[in-house]
Parts: C-alpha cells; sequence; structure tokens
C-alpha cells in the first residue's frame, strides 16, 4: 500500500518565506555592491611600468579601490535625488556579478566586427603615374592586435592595419625647422623581404607644443554607459583613465561629462579642471546599465561643445565606448552622416575604444574618419596612460587637418609601386586639390610613417600589362625624367580652423642606401611592416618570415625609452608559436 505524505500549506509558505529571507541575508545587497564598485577620488599619480600595468584589464582583475563616503542619492539608479542630468535618464540595475565575456579566440562570445581590408597591390607607373592618399595617425590596431596576441590567439587579418601598427612606435624624426606645422624627410633602400626591390620610408613629424603654451581645452566627455560596458575591462578602465587625463589638465581647460544608454544626460556642466574633486564624484557615481543610444549621446555631446566653444581654444569631443550601438541611430551610415554634420561646428573628435568580445572597430574606426578625430584602443592602463598623459598633446592638440599625399613617380627609376597600408586612406587623384574632401589630422609631436615597396625600372614588372589605347597615345616621358629625382611628393593641409589648404613640394633624389647605412628607425619601422604582412598573410610577404623579422627589429629597437620596442619582440615570438598551432 502506497502512502502518500502532503505538507500543509501554511507550514509550506512559512519556510518558504524563511528561505528567501535568510538568501537576502545572505547575498550582497545592490548598495552594497554599488560602494564596492566606486573608485577611490584621487587621481592616479603614475602607472607602474611593471609587466602588470601593461597586462589586459580583464586579465589584472581590476577591482576598483573602497570609495570615501558619499552623500546618498549620488547614484544614477537612485530616483530619489539625482544630480544635474539625470532626471530625464532610463537606467536599469545591472547585477556586475554577471560572468564576464571570454577573450577574443572564444567564438561563440566574439561579435566584434572589422571591415575587410584588400591589400594595395603593386601599380604600374606608367598607367597610374599617381599615388594619392590621406595620412592616418590612428593606432588603435596595434593595441588591439597585442590584446588578441596576449589572450593567446592570432587576430583576425582584417584587424590589422599596418599604418597603424607602424605609427603606434615614437620615431627619432626632426622638428620642423621653418613655420610649417611637420617635417618631413625619407629613406630608400632594400626591401628586407624582397631584396631585388626598393623600400622607402617617408617620416612626417608634428611640431611639438610646449603644454604652458596649449591654448585653453573645451573637452566634453562622452562616456558609454549602457550594459555591455560594465566589465572590468570597460567603464572602470575608462574611469581610470580620464582620472589620469585629469591630472594633465589645468584651470584654464573646461571639463563636460555627458553619458548615454538607453538616453543620454548631462551629468557635469563645463567645469573648469581644478575642481579635480567634483569631476572625479561625477566620474564616480557612474555605473553601467541598459541599451546603446549613442546617436543621442553624440548629439548631446556636440551641443555642449558648441554651447561653450572657445575661438581661440581645443573644442574636443572624447568618445569612450566598445562602439556596440543598438538602438535610435545606430548603423554606420546613419552614425557616420551625423558626425560628418557635427564635424562642420570646428568641434574635433577622440574615439577611445575599450573591452573584448563585441567591439564594433569599423564604426569607431569611421567615425574618427569623419570626425577630425583619432581613434585609440585601451586594453590596459598603461596604454591608457600613453594615449592620454604620454601623447596628450597628439591625442588632443590638432596642428593641422586634412593632411593628403600626392607621389608622383619617375619612370626612369619606378616600374611600379606598392603603398603598405592605408588601404581605407587612398583617395582619388583629382580629390588632392579639392578642399572640400576631408582628409585625416595630425596633432602636437606626433610622428606619421608612409612605406612605399617600388620595383626599379629594370626589374621584370610585377603588373599585368595593360592594353594600348585606341583614342589616346601612350604618354611619353618628359623632360623632367631626365634628371635625378626619384620621385616628387607633394602635401596639402589647412590650419585646424582654416578652410584653405596649403600646398609643401619635395622632389627627391634618387638614392639608394645599403640597408646598413639606414637609420634604425627606417628598420624597425620595416620589421613592423613584416609582422603585419604576416599576420594578414600578405601575398605581398616575399620572403619574409618570423626569424628574420624578429632579428631586424632586436637589432634596431635604439634608445626605446618606453619599452614598447623591447615588447614587439615579445609579440612577434607569440606570433611565431600562435602561428605553428
Amino acid at each position: 500500500m502506497n502512502t502518500k505524505y502532503y505538507l500543509p500549506i501554511p507550514l509550506f509558505i512559512c519556510l518558504l518565506l524563511g528561505y528567501c529571507s535568510s538568501a537576502k541575508e545572505e547575498s550582497p545587497s545592490y548598495s552594497e555592491h554599488k560602494s564596492n564598485y566606486n573608485k577611490s577620488s584621487t587621481i592616479p599619480s603614475s602607472v607602474s611600468d611593471g609587466e602588470s600595468a601593461r597586462q589586459p584589464a580583464r586579465e589584472q582583475n581590476l577591482r576598483p579601490a573602497p570609495a570615501s563616503p558619499s552623500k546618498k542619492g549620488t547614484s544614477v539608479t537612485d530616483n530619489k535625488q539625482l544630480p544635474l542630468g539625470y532626471k530625464d535618464m532610463d537606467y536599469q540595475k545591472t547585477d556586475s556579478k554577471k560572468k564576464e565575456k571570454n577573450s577574443p579566440k572564444d567564438e561563440a562570445f566574439n561579435t566584434e566586427q572589422y571591415d575587410k581590408i584588400t591589400d594595395n597591390p603593386f601599380l604600374d607607373v606608367k598607367q597610374n603615374p599617381l599615388s594619392t592618399f590621406s595620412i592616418d595617425v590612428d593606432t588603435a590596431s596595434y593595441a588591439n592586435v597585442r590584446r588578441y596576441l596576449t589572450s593567446g590567439s592570432l587576430p583576425p587579418k582584417d584587424a590589422v592595419r599596418i599604418e597603424e601598427l607602424i605609427n603606434y612606435f615614437s620615431y627619432n624624426y626632426k622638428e620642423p625647422e621653418d613655420k610649417s606645422p611637420f617635417s618631413v624627410a625619407t629613406e630608400i633602400s632594400t626591401a628586407p623581404w624582397k631584396p631585388e626591390n626598393y623600400l622607402m620610408k617617408i617620416a612626417l613629424k608634428g611640431v611639438s607644443i610646449e603644454k604652458k603654451n596649449i591654448p585653453p581645452r573645451n573637452l566634453v566627455f562622452l562616456l558609454d554607459v549602457s550594459g555591455s560596458m560594465l566589465t572590468s575591462d570597460k567603464l572602470p578602465l575608462v574611469k581610470q583613465g580620464l582620472k589620469l587625463l585629469l591630472g594633465e589638465l589645468t584651470e584654464k581647460d573646461r571639463i563636460s561629462l555627458v553619458v548615454y544608454a538607453g538616453a543620454s544626460g548631462l551629468v557635469l556642466p563645463p567645469t573648469s579642471a581644478d575642481k579635480k574633486e567634483k569631476i572625479i564624484s561625477a566620474l564616480d557615481s557612474l555605473e553601467a546599465g541598459g541599451s546603446t543610444n549613442g546617436g543621442a549621446g553624440i548629439e548631446l555631446a556636440y551641443k555642449v561643445a558648441r554651447e561653450n566653444f572657445d575661438k581661440q581654444g581645443i573644442n574636443r569631443v572624447i568618445l569612450a565606448t566598445d562602439g556596440d550601438f543598438n538602438v535610435g541611430v545606430s548603423s554606420q551610415g546613419e552614425l557616420v552622416r551625423l558626425i560628418e554634420k557635427q564635424r562642420e561646428s570646428g568641434v574635433f573628435l577622440t574615439v577611445l575604444g575599450f573591452g573584448t568580445g563585441n567591439i564594433k572597430d569599423t564604426t569607431m574606426e569611421q567615425l574618427a574618419n569623419k570626425g577630425n578625430g583619432n581613434y585609440a584602443y585601451i586594453d590596459t592602463l598603461m596604454e591608457a596612460r600613453k594615449v592620454l598623459v604620454t601623447q596628450s598633446g597628439g591625442t588632443l592638440v590638432t596642428i593641422a587637418k586634412d593632411v593628403k599625399l600626392q607621389l608622383e613617380f619617375n619612370p626612369k627609376y619606378v616600374k611600379s609601386y606598392r603603398l603598405i597600408g592605408y588601404e581605407n586612406r587612398l583617395l582619388r587623384n583629382e580629390d588632392f586639390n579639392d578642399d572640400k574632401k576631408d582628409a585625416g589630422e595630425i596633432g602636437s609631436g606626433h610622428y606619421v610613417t608612409a612605406l612605399y615597396e617600388l620595383t626599379p625600372t629594370q626589374n621584370k614588372s610585377t603588373t599585368p600589362p595593360v592594353d594600348p589605347l585606341k583614342y589616346q597615345e601612350d604618354r611619353k616621358n618628359s623632360k623632367a625624367s631626365d634628371s635625378d629625382e626619384i620621385l616628387t611628393i607633394k602635401f596639402r593641409y589647412k590650419e585646424p580652423n582654416g578652410n584653405k589648404s596649403s600646398l609643401l613640394t619635395f622632389p627627391i633624389q634618387y638614392n639608394i642606401l645599403d640597408i646598413g647605412q639606414t637609420s634604425s628607425d627606417y628598420r624597425f619601422a620595416s620589421a613592423v611592416a613584416a609582422f603585419g604582412m604576416l599576420l594578414r598573410d600578405s601575398e605581398y610577404k616575399g620572403n619574409a618570415n618570423w626569424k628574420d623579422t624578429y632579428e631586424l627589429a632586436k637589432k634596431s629597437l635604439g634608445q626605446d625609452k618606453e619599452g614598447y620596442r623591447s615588447e614587439f619582440l615579445q609579440l612577434i615570438d607569440k606570433s611565431k608559436s600562435l602561428s605553428k598551432k
């Protein structure tokens, strides 16, 4: 006989309520979690050069230091008493103990997006005598590649933009000697990966402006505080980085703080940068939660920048995000058109990318390109210091905008040429003299390097033949081709607040150096280019290999005061070992 046992309903309810009460007491409350999440309201005075500072924020397990007690009602999630700008915002409480996304190699969690890159081909000088492109001072690709390698996986080929790898490093380029905003120099030797070809380096160095001479800065921090920014390598790292930058600003600078998630709001109206406690308090109050309406945030940030525009100063929006826009104006095309419209106000843009797993690199790069700005990816506190402290002049102070290059090669010496990198910076030849065409900006102290691989006239052609024209005769060499000039480089640029470009012209003499006669900067940049071609498995990598690339870089470290070139050697080693798997 089966016997059934029944628990009296009143007793069951009592037991259930008792269990829930016990569970509530054992788990930390939201307010307790929030207090643990807040950071110290002090500015980091320095960052160690040790290995831990270079590790990705997620690997460091960054935990904010306890903050000093703050007044009730400063949280964006407390509806009883909200600071200025929060009252119209739609925030959601989010469980910060939610499991973080995995490393880039875990494809199940990876929604990162990169534009397809097709390596620039060799072009015949007779058919294509001109090469025109815009400069690029972005460095995001290098830091992102480093993030992949240190996480134990090779980066996607389209995440590797070779010009950004090269331009990540500092070089021993000379300061401008005249009133030009940048200096220009060239070196030509043999290509390490294909000795029968030449490799030409074009080096630009932006004029360095001393800190005391930097104009007043009207800076608007536009921070993504949506749910996707919750993890330690995102919003917490953003806060730490901006506190470092705050230490570089003075009482003549003004800071505003705009945030966006499901909605956007002004958290901090324009405030003198010497009121550091007030600014830090506003930063520490931020928490992540909700969807991502980036378009609304962009419009509000530019509105604040315009309302406080300083005609004699620097006006810039600094956008910190993972680029994962998902509500409102969210498509890349819509966002780019929005930025193109906003740049007409004279406000420049800096885009700082953060995080892993859902980075929308394509969107962030395009916003920077079209917003008269620059794009950096921050994976560690050390990188935040590099971008926002060590190189704050280049990041924030524009010395020339719409900088374009146009090269004309002499067929007497060059049969064909290939621009290494800059694939998404190519311009039509007609764009060079068109002042309405947007191009890249160069900041104070910035280094810009461009490499061309050249096929000498006596070598076998590297380009497919083209049939003779029916209605035009083939081009004939002019008298100038009999000179000792291998090419002529022309530059166009505008003043930061100007609308009319200036022209610089530099004839380059035929002078091929032995590789041993070149500068350490030339050889190191060559090694970085070979590294990028190996990562991309480029059809133009020739006989480049990891061993030779390592040796070339090792022998050309130079002074390497910051240690970045030595770190590069480690990345070559990691790439070599990962490529064998």
